[in-house]
């Protein structure tokens, strides 16, 4: 007997693999790879937190097998490892190495199916987090290309100045962010291109995202800074309008920070604020993304949180209704009036995190709730509440744009409120807001939802004008080059100005919104271009103006525009506190995406002049913003 088995474990060694590092590294590489596919990259397959009895039994095995480290006992465990294999094979088979076979829609009914048919069913959703060996254990380890960065979460959350009650999770080495933006404006000669052309931007989604990424310890990247979105952030005090008109442009012309042989050129409008209780009642719509990846604490839960600052802010005569989107959309609450929290309230505490982004279905079902909600008089809007990725349905920007283009026609305006950091689809959120008339913002803290949600609630829920645009034609005898300082995904066409059909952008009551050129007068030694020897241009007669400003509006509703204009001189407006902070911003911003115009000025210029500008700053905005440009600072070097 004792013979027998000698000659088993000599047979059993025999058939024994010698260890393969190379072929281990390319299994665990496939798998990786694998794992990051059902997160969501090219299916609609999104993770949760949770584990089955599959995924423990996964992890065991494993566990095992990394504590052998000799070929004698492997032989021991080949009969127990091979038993487990077949267990788990053909239930994991479907997530680890068939995510390109099935379509979208298949993946989710599979998932919905598997769940309804048995709790105990292990479904494609849950498994992923678990099955690959070493995915999440990777992540958690510190990466190399993040030594040396500075850290400044002191315990499990970082604390802005206006307060932070969530804990964000760090922004993951490998992540799907993608942002909108452009290259910045270039320098343009005023004799070549004189006409200047765009829509106006009061989204603040930019510098919410820059200071997330500061506030954990990295520069943003360069294409989430938009300059103008950073310098409207901010509330301004510029000149009120008066009488019927919606909104008064204030033009100011200022000596340039940065560079002694150019001025700014700083157009500030203001819009008229309605007495709060002359405005209509107000149909909400929460479209609320509940897919797996809304589980984080800055995403899902900082969302009910910053909803709940909403509800006070609302009248009796206001009605709420809940969407939800994950897998499949679902109305988880009727139209409810504000005045009954409770039913609300308790609504959004149902809500959990788990599923696909059906982001399509969402939208569609929003719409028709809105509509249905609507009576004459009321005012309409779906705020959308999501991390940004929309990887179900339309999820190409493009045709994201033109499905809300067709439904802003019916009068209910989109917002949309971005939280969270790793998958954030800023260029789709971009996309609805942008077409949706209404105004992209990101949530990052619960100071931030207070000032979007409550401060700035019926700016950003009542719109006074739409398809606002501004053209400036500069005098080429009085302005030898100019450049527009942000705006870059706002440009139109010259002809476009004209142009009745062409979407533009939206000011809310009481918004303020700021626009700033940097211009080189004619005879300054800072012009960079040099002169043609063959030139046709056709100069100024003696006029002092450098420019002429026009604006075009529609009153809501309104199918043609309304022009406001006024020439520009050298020198006119007082400049004001809130103008010099506004530069300090607009530097900032350049210093964090390019400054390739800002000569040898340094963050310690913009936060000197920020600092010598901050002026009444009720909120504390404007003190963290030099906090925000010190951190820049440091991690710059």
């Amino acid at each position: 007997m004792s013979d027998e088995l000698d000659d088993l474990k000599t047979l059993m060694q025999a058939a024994t693999p010698a260890p393969n590092a190379q072929r281990k590294a390319e299994i665990l590489a496939l798998a990786q790879e694998n794992f990051r596919n059902v997160q969501g990259s090219h299916t609609a397959a999104r993770p949760t937190d949770k584990r089955g009895p599959l995924a423990r039994l996964t992890v065991g095995v494993k566990s095992m097998l990394d504590a052998l480290s000799h070929r004698g006992a492997l032989t021991a465990t080949t009969a127990i490892a091979a038993v487990a294999l077949v267990m788990i094979i053909p239930q994991a088979r479907d997530v680890a190495f068939e995510p390109f076979s099935r379509s979208e829609n298949e993946t989710v009914e599979t998932q919905t199916s598997a769940k309804a048919d048995s709790e105990m069913s292990i479904s494609v959703l849950e498994e992923p987090v678990v099955e690959v060996p070493m995915a999440l254990e990777d992540a958690a380890a510190p990466s190399p290309k993040h030594a040396g960065r500075l850290q400044v979460q002191n315990g499990p959350s970082a604390v802005s100045t206006l307060g932070t009650l969530i804990e964000p999770a760090p922004i993951p080495d490998q992540n799907t962010e993608s942002f909108a933006n452009a290259d910045p404006n270039a320098l343009k000669v005023t004799a070549d291109d004189p006409v200047s052309t765009f829509s106006i931007d009061v989204d603040t989604a930019s510098y919410a995202v820059i200071r997330s990424s500061l506030m954990r310890g990295y520069l943003p990247p360069k294409d989430a800074v938009r300059v103008e979105e950073m310098v409207n952030y901010f509330p301004y005090s510029y000149p009120v309008p008066e009488g019927d008109a919606p909104f008064l442009p204030t033009i100011t012309v200022a000596p340039t920070p940065w560079n002694s042989g150019t001025q700014l050129v700083h157009i500030g409008l203001q819009g008229v604020m309605p007495e709060i209780q002359e405005r209509p009642p107000l149909n909400l719509v929460f479209l609320i993304d509940t897919s797996g990846s809304m589980q984080n604490p800055d995403k899902l839960p900082l969302l009910k949180q910053s909803f709940r600052l909403m509800l006070g802010e609302l009248r009796p005569q206001d009605q709420v209704s809940i969407v939800t989107y994950a897998g499949s959309a679902g109305q988880v609450l009727e139209p409810t009036p504000a005045s009954d929290r409770s039913t609300i309230l308790a609504a959004l505490d149902k809500l959990e995190a788990g599923g696909s982004t059906a982001g399509q279905a969402g939208l569609q079902q929003a719409y028709a709730v809105a509509n249905s909600m609507m009576q004459e008089g009321d005012v309409s809007r779906v705020i959308l509440a999501t991390d940004g990725d929309f990887n179900v349905g339309l999820s190409d920007p493009d045709a994201l744009k033109d499905y809300i283009a067709r439904q802003r026609d019916t009068g209910t305006y989109l917002s949309v409120l971005g939280f969270g950091r790793g998958n954030l689809d800023d260029a789709t959120m971009q996309a609805l807001a942008q077409n949706g008339n209404g105004q992209a913002a990101y949530i990052d803290t619960l100071g931030e939802a207070r000032k979007v949600l409550v401060d700035q609630l019926t700016g950003a829920l009542f719109p006074i004008a739409d398809d606002v645009k501004i053209q400036v034609e500069f005098n080429p005898a009085q302005i030898a080059e100019y450049r527009l300082i942000g705006y870059e995904t706002r440009a139109l066409r010259r002809e476009d100005f004209n142009n009745d059909t062409v979407d533009a952008g939206e000011i809310g009551a009481g918004h303020s919104v700021t626009a700033i050129y940097e211009v080189t007068p004619v005879g300054s030694d800072a012009i960079q271009n040099s002169p043609l020897r063959y030139t046709t241009t056709t100069q100024a007669d003696g006029s002092d103006e450098i420019g002429f400003f026009k604006l075009r509006y529609k009153a809501p509703g309104d199918a043609d525009s309304q022009l406001i204009k006024q020439p520009m001189q050298s020198g006119q407006g007082e400049v004001t506190d809130d103008i010099r902070f506004s530069f300090a911003i607009a530097g900032f911003g350049q210093l964090l995406r390019d400054g390739s115009y800002l000569g040898d000025w340094t963050y310690d210029d913009a936060i000197a002049l920020a600092n010598m500008s901050k002026g009444d700053d009720a909120f504390g905005y404007r003190a963290e913003a030099v906090t925000l440009m010190r951190l820049a600072q440091t991690l710059s070097r």
